[in-house]
C-alpha cells in the first residue's frame, strides 16, 4: 500500500507494483499540504481501477462540530467517485460514513492509536473493516492481536516515525495552534532540545535531537508478516516525491512476492542502499523487533542523511581522507555525488553544514578515500577527523526510477487466466479472469464458427502465442486452460479479434463505477444528531476535580477537599494505599488508566479493576475490554479525541458518564460542544501542563542508562526528575507511566481563567486541575484560587492574575486560545 501526494506519486506507485494507493483531499486529511481536489477523483479512480489498483481516501482528521455537514457532503461525494475505502480517525464520523454509504469500505486510521485486540474489536463494531495498528507494536504483539481478532490488520513497514503515538501528539496545537490531528503537524519532535536532569543540564554530545526518531525499515521482516496474516503493508510518505514512492514500492513488491512464493529474498544490497539514498534519517526496524530505546532515536540530525560513506580520518589542504564503510563497496562514491559532512559531535546544529558535489575521488591501498571538491566549494577548516560523510544525493538514482516515472507502456501488469473452448464448427469461446481480482471476469467469443483443419489443428501453443500478445495493455497471460473438440482451425485474425474484444471488456468492467447506495448527507446528519445527541441537566453547583501524580501532591489535595481526586501514578503498586487514603478521607477517588494498552498488559487492567474505583479512561480499546467486566463509573479523558457531539454520543453510549474534550478544541469550541450534548456530560480541564508528546520511546532509558528496555534500565524514572529544554529556554517536564511510556508536558501551565465564565454559561460544571511537577504548596495555592472563583469570591480576571503569580514558569492559554478572527458558528443540533 503506497502513498501518493499527487499525480506523479500515484503513477509511480502503479508502475512499481502497488496493490493499493492511499491519498487525501485538500481537507479532512492528516497531510494537509498535499492531496487531490474532489473534482479529480473520478479520473484518479478510473486510472487506478484500469490497472487493478485500489484507491483509499484518507479522511483521518478530527471533525469539529461546525464541520459535520461539510464532512458528510464530502463523504457522499467520495463514495460516488468510486473510492474503494475511506480511512477515518474520528469515531463519530466513522459511524456517519457507515450511515451515508453503507457499502463503502471503512478503515480505522493509525490516528486512532489502536494497540490491542479491544481497540480492534471496538473499531470493527463501529463500522471499520480494516484496522491500521499503531507503529509502536512489535511483531510479537501484532501476532497476539491477530490471534484474538478476525479483522483485516494493516501495519506501517517503511518511512518516517513520529516520536508520539499517532493521534496523541498535541505539540503543534499547544505551541503554534496547528493541530497534528487536523493535518497541520509542525514537527516539533524534529527540533533540538537539551536534557535537564534534576535541574541540571546533562551533556548530550551528538544526540541533541533527542525526540527525533530514525525511519522505519521492515523489508527483512516481510516473510514473518506474511506468516502472521497481516492484510496490508503500508509505506509512509504522502509528502515524499515520486522517486521515493517508486523505489520503496518496488522493494516491498519484491519482498511480498518472494515471501508469498516461499522464495529467498531477491532484493539486492545495491537496491537496499537505494532506499537509504532516496530518503532516510537512518533506517531500522525499531519497535517491530521489540523495544530498544538506544536505537530508536540516535539524535544526530532530524533530516534526510542518505548513505553513510565513511568517517573523516584526516583533512589535508584541498581534500578529506575518509575511512569508507561497506556501503562504498556496494555503491561507490563518485564525482557528481552530493555529500554532507556531519559534525554533530562538536558543532552546534544551528551552524550550516559543509558539503557539496564531489569533484574527484580516489581509493588508496589502505581502502581510504581521498575526496576533493570544486574550488572553494568546501571550507576544510570546518571539517575535523571523526566527522561522518553522508552521500545525500546520487544522480544515478534517476536511472533506477526513470522506467517507473516515464513509462510509455504499463510496467506492472495484471495477470489473467484464460479458459478456451475450441469446437470444430462452432464459435471460439473464451473466458478471461483477472487473477488478483476474480470478480473481474468476461466472456469473449468469435463471431464466426471455427473451420475444420486440413493441415494445422488449433493447439495450445498457438492459442498461447496469439492470445498472450498483450503487449501495450495492462494485462499479461498467467494461466491458459484449453478444451479442444474435434479438429478446429482458427486463423490468427480470429484470435486477434477475440483478444482485442476481451481487453476492451476487461477495461470497461474495471473502470465502470459500481452503483452505490448513498443517502442524502444532510438528512443523515440531522438524523444522527437527533437520535444520538443526548441532553443532560447541569448540576446546581460546580465541582472541582484534582489529578495528582506524586504522594506529596496527594497530601495537599486531601487538605483541599475537592469533589474527587484522580491518581495518575507511575508505580501501580503505590495505588492501593493511596486509594484507601482518599476513600477514608470522604473524598471520591478515581484512577487514571494508561493511554496505551498492549497485548500482555491485561494484568494492568485486572489490577485497576480490583481496586473497585471509578476510572479516567484514556484508551478507547479499554471500553471494549470492560464491556463484559464489572466496573465502577467511567470518565473519558482527552486522549479519546472527542471533538464533536457525534463522537461524544458514541462514547456516552459505550458507558462513559462524562467526556473530556480533545485538546484540539479551543475554549469556544468546548463551550459549543457542551451546549450540543449538555454541560453535565463534559469535564473540562481548567489547569494543566498540556501533554504534548506521548511516546513509546523512553528518554530516561535512552539517556540515563545503558539499558535497552525496562528490564535492564535500572528504572531511572523513579530516581530523577527530567525535563527537555527547547531553544527558547522553556523546560518541558517528562514523566514515565506504568507502561514505561513517556509523556512530555508543556512548560507553562495552561489555564482557562479567561474562559471560565463562558464555560459555566454553557452548562459546564465539572472542572479538572492537573499537576505534573508542582509542589504541594503550588497545588494548594492553585486549588484555592479556583475555589475562590467558583464560590464567587473572586472574578475570572482575578483568577487569571493569581495563577500567573503562582506558576513558576508562567501561564498560557495554549490550546484554549481563541483567535480574534475566530467565527463562532451556530451549534449543529
Amino acid at each position: 500500500m503506497s502513498p501518493a501526494g499527487h499525480w506523479p506519486q500515484l503513477r509511480a506507485a502503479i508502475e512499481a507494483g502497488a496493490d493499493s494507493v492511499y491519498f487525501g483531499l485538500k481537507h479532512f486529511t492528516a497531510r494537509a499540504k498535499v492531496g487531490f481536489d474532489l473534482e479529480e477523483l473520478p479520473e484518479v479512480f478510473r486510472i487506478l481501477h484500469s490497472r487493478g489498483v485500489r484507491g483509499f481516501i484518507t479522511f483521518n482528521t478530527l471533525i469539529f462540530q461546525h464541520e459535520i455537514e461539510e464532512a458528510a457532503k464530502a463523504i457522499a461525494a467520495i463514495a460516488a467517485s468510486g473510492a474503494d475505502a475511506l480511512i477515518v480517525q474520528d469515531v463519530g464520523i466513522l459511524q456517519l460514513a457507515r450511515d451515508i454509504a453503507p457499502d463503502l469500505e471503512l478503515h480505522a486510521s493509525t490516528q486512532m492509536s489502536i494497540t490491542d485486540a479491544g481497540g480492534v474489536r471496538l473499531a470493527q463494531r463501529l463500522g471499520a473493516a480494516r484496522i491500521t495498528l499503531a507503529r509502536e507494536l512489535s511483531l510479537q504483539e501484532i501476532r497476539a492481536i491477530r490471534e484474538q481478532t478476525e479483522a483485516e490488520l494493516e501495519i506501517f513497514v517503511h518511512g518516517a516515525l513520529c516520536v508520539a503515538y499517532s493521534g496523541q501528539c498535541f505539540s503543534s496545537e499547544a505551541w503554534g495552534g496547528r493541530s497534528a490531528n487536523r493535518g497541520q503537524c509542525a514537527q516539533a519532535c524534529r527540533l533540538e532540545y537539551e536534557l535537564i536532569v534534576d535541574n541540571q543540564a546533562r551533556p548530550l554530545d551528538d544526540a541533541r535531537y533527542l525526540l527525533s526518531p530514525g525511519d522505519l525499515y521492515a523489508l527483512h521482516h516481510v516473510p514473518e508478516m506474511v506468516d502472521i496474516g497481516i492484510s496490508a503493508l503500508k509505506i509512509e510518505g504522502r509528502y515524499k516525491d515520486a522517486d521515493y514512492v517508486a523505489l520503496t514500492t518496488r522493494a516491498y513488491r519484491k519482498a511480498v512476492d518472494d515471501a508469498w512464493a516461499d522464495r529467498a529474498p531477491s532484493i539486492t544490497p545495491a537496491e537496499e542502499l537505494q532506499l537509504q539514498q532516496v530518503y532516510s534519517r537512518g533506517l531500522g526496524d525499531h519497535f517491530l523487533s521489540g523495544a530498544n530505546h538506544q536505537r530508536v532515536v540516535q539524535g544526530r540530525a532530524p533530516r534526510h542523511r542518505g548513505v553513510l560513506i565513511g568517517r573523516v580520518v584526516k583533512v589535508v589542504a584541498d581534500a578529506a581522507v575518509i575511512a569508507a564503510t561497506d556501503a562504498h563497496t556496494t555503491a561507490p562514491l563518485k564525482p557528481g555525488d552530493g555529500v554532507v559532512f556531519d559534525a554533530a559531535s562538536w558543532r552546534s546544529p544551528a551552524e550550516q553544514e559543509e558539503g557539496g558535489r564531489v569533484y574527484a575521488v580516489s581509493q588508496q591501498r589502505d581502502n581510504t578515500l581521498i575526496v576533493r571538491f570544486g574550488n572553494r566549494a568546501v571550507d576544510f577548516a570546518r571539517i575535523r577527523p571523526g566527522d561522518l560523510l553522508w552521500r545525500t544525493d546520487d544522480p544515478d538514482l534517476a536511472k533506477a526510477v526513470k522506467p517507473y516515472l516515464e513509462a510509455s507502456a504499463p510496467i506492472a501488469k495484471q495477470p489473467v487466466n484464460i479458459q478456451v473452448i475450441a469446437t470444430e464448427g462452432e464459435p471460439l469461446q473464451t473466458r478471461w479472469t483477472v487473477s488478483n481480482h476474480p470478480q473481474i471476469t468476461i466472456e469473449a467469443n468469435s463471431t464466426a464458427p471455427l473451420g475444420s483443419a486440413t493441415n494445422r489443428i488449433l493447439d495450445v501453443d498457438f492459442l498461447r502465442d496469439q492470445l498472450g500478445r498483450l503487449g501495450a495493455t495492462s494485462y499479461t497471460l498467467d494461466q491458459l486452460h484449453v478444451e479442444i473438440k474435434g479438429a478446429p482451425f482458427a486463423p490468427a485474425s480470429i484470435l486477434n479479434q477475440v483478444r482485442r474484444e476481451a481487453v476492451e471488456q476487461l477495461q470497461a468492467l474495471q473502470t465502470t463505477p459500481q452503483p452505490r447506495d448513498i443517502s442524502d448527507p444532510h438528512m443523515r446528519v440531522q438524523e444522527a444528531l437527533a437520535q444520538r445527541t443526548k441532553r443532560h441537566k447541569a448540576p446546581p453547583a460546580p465541582q472541582l476535580h484534582l489529578l495528582v501524580r506524586t504522594p506529596e501532591q496527594l497530601e495537599a489535595a486531601l487538605e483541599a477537599k475537592p469533589a474527587s481526586i484522580t491518581l495518575d501514578y507511575l508505580d501501580l503498586y503505590g495505588l492501593k494505599p493511596s486509594v484507601e487514603r482518599v476513600r477514608t478521607s470522604g473524598i471520591a477517588v478515581r484512577i487514571a488508566t494508561p493511554r496505551i494498552l498492549k497485548p500482555g498488559e491485561e494484568r494492568v487492567v485486572d489490577f485497576l479493576l480490583r481496586l473497585d474505583a471509578p476510572l479516567l479512561v484514556r484508551s478507547a480499546g479499554l471500553l471494549e475490554t470492560l464491556r463484559d467486566k464489572p466496573h465502577a463509573s467511567l470518565t473519558g479523558d482527552f486522549s479519546l479525541n472527542d471533538a464533536n457531539s457525534l463522537t461524544a454520543a458514541t462514547f456516552l453510549e459505550l458507558g462513559i458518564e462524562r467526556i473530556t474534550p480533545t485538546h484540539d478544541l479551543n475554549a469556544d469550541q468546548i463551550a459549543n460542544l457542551a451546549r450540543a450534548i449538555g454541560g453535565a456530560a463534559v469535564e473540562a480541564v481548567a489547569y494543566q501542563h498540556l501533554p504534548v508528546f506521548h511516546t513509546e520511546h523512553c528518554v530516561f532509558c535512552r539517556f540515563l542508562s545503558e539499558g535497552t528496555t525496562y528490564k535492564d534500565c535500572g528504572r531511572p524514572c523513579e530516581k530523577h526528575q527530567v525535563a527537555v529544554r527547547d531553544n527558547s529556554g522553556r523546560e518541558h517536564p517528562v514523566m514515565a507511566d506504568v507502561g514505561c511510556r513517556n509523556t512530555v508536558f508543556g512548560a507553562e501551565a495552561q489555564e482557562a481563567s479567561l474562559h471560565m465564565d463562558a464555560w459555566r454559561a454553557a452548562g459546564i460544571a465539572h472542572f479538572r486541575l492537573e499537576f505534573v511537577h508542582e509542589t504541594a504548596s503550588q497545588l494548594t495555592r492553585v486549588t484555592r484560587a479556583f475555589v475562590q472563583y467558583l464560590n464567587g469570591a473572586t472574578s475570572a480576571g482575578e483568577l487569571n492574575g493569581a495563577l500567573q503569580r503562582i506558576s513558576p514558569r508562567g501561564t498560557t492559554e495554549g490550546s484554549l486560545y481563541v483567535p480574534k478572527d475566530y467565527l463562532v458558528l451556530p451549534v449543529l443540533q
